[in-house]
Order: structure tokens, then C-alpha cells, then sequence
């Protein structure tokens, strides 16, 4: 069954506390941003080790597993824009549906210890990307289509905050 899409525009993130998760964007910086990434990704395991993995907790929430399997495709993607951010001037972002991938994608039908696998791979291989950067490239941009301009630097703390926030969405 899907869930109602989220639509809201999150970057107000980057200039506040999230009420919802305690996520705050200003208490940390780019030198972080590495370790931050990895502890995130090593807690999925122990997140997905649980009986009712599959089970959403109602009507309108994903299930762990559907958080997890969509973090991993937030690390994957997030790598790819990241790489778009370097390589190129200003790039625009493709538009992504994160809801219509958890169904093509049926994230609740995937197996959990394979997700976790995958989702700490991907951490692992965005945290060795930003953890190689020059302090030059923190600032480079990129562009969603909506308007929003992201600095790399900028861009690390919204993913952050999406990654951090979803281990809050199951851990409740």
C-alpha cells in the first residue's frame, strides 16, 4: 500500500533545529561530516534486526525496512549528486520520487540482512567521498529544481539530517 507523499520542503533544516529529531545543522562542520555519515550508516544493522522489520506501524508510516532500504538509495543518490557537484559547474538535479521507488523498488519485499549490507556500503563509500575532500570543494554548488541551491558543504548537512532523522522515524 502507498503512503500519502511527503511533500514538504526541508531545507529549513539547514538553518534550524529539526523539532522533530533534534537534528541541528549549526553544531557541526564539514570536518565532521565523515564520522557522522558512518555512525549513521552502522547503526542500520542493529536497526534491522527485529522481527516485525516489514511491519509499518500504521497507515501513513514506512515500515523499518522501507526507512532502511530508502537510506540506502538517499546514500547512493547523494553520491551521485555529490559527484555531479565536483564535476561539474553548477549542475541541476534530476527530480526524484522517493515514494514511486519504494514501490517499483518494493522495498518491503527486500531482504533485510541485504539491505543493511548495501545501506552500510553506500555510507561507507559517500563518507570516503566527503571525507577526500579539498576545503576548496565545500563550497562548490548544485541545484535542485525547485529552486534550492546547495553548497557541498551545505548539501552534506540536508543529507545528514534526512539520515538521521529516519533512524528517529524507527527507533519510535
Amino acid at each position: 500500500m502507498p503512503i500519502t507523499p511527503d511533500t514538504k520542503d526541508w531545507t529549513w533544516v539547514l538553518e534550524r533545529p529539526c523539532p522533530e529529531c533534534r537534528f541541528d545543522a549549526a553544531t557541526f562542520g564539514a570536518g565532521d561530516v565523515a564520522r557522522m555519515i558512518r555512525e549513521n550508516a552502522h547503526e542500520w544493522p542493529r536497526l534491522l534486526d527485529r522481527s516485525d522489520v516489514a511491519e509499518r506501524p500504521d497507515d501513513a508510516t514506512w515500515s523499518p525496512l522501507e526507512y532502511a532500504a530508502h537510506v540506502r538509495d538517499v546514500y547512493r543518490l547523494f553520491h551521485a549528486r555529490l559527484r555531479l557537484m565536483l564535476d561539474e559547474v553548477d549542475p541541476i538535479f534530476e527530480n526524484w520520487d522517493q515514494d514511486a521507488t519504494a514501490l517499483a523498488e518494493r522495498y518491503n519485499e527486500q531482504d533485510p540482512a541485504t539491505v543493511a549490507g548495501e545501506l552500510v556500503a553506500a555510507g561507507e563509500r559517500i563518507a570516503d567521498e566527503f571525507e577526500s575532500l579539498a576545503p576548496e570543494q565545500w563550497s562548490r554548488t548544485g541545484r535542485r529544481t525547485d529552486g534550492a541551491v546547495f553548497t557541498v558543504e551545505s548539501f552534506s548537512k540536508y543529507l545528514l539530517h534526512d539520515v538521521v532523522h529516519h533512524v528517529v522515524d524507527v527507533s519510535r
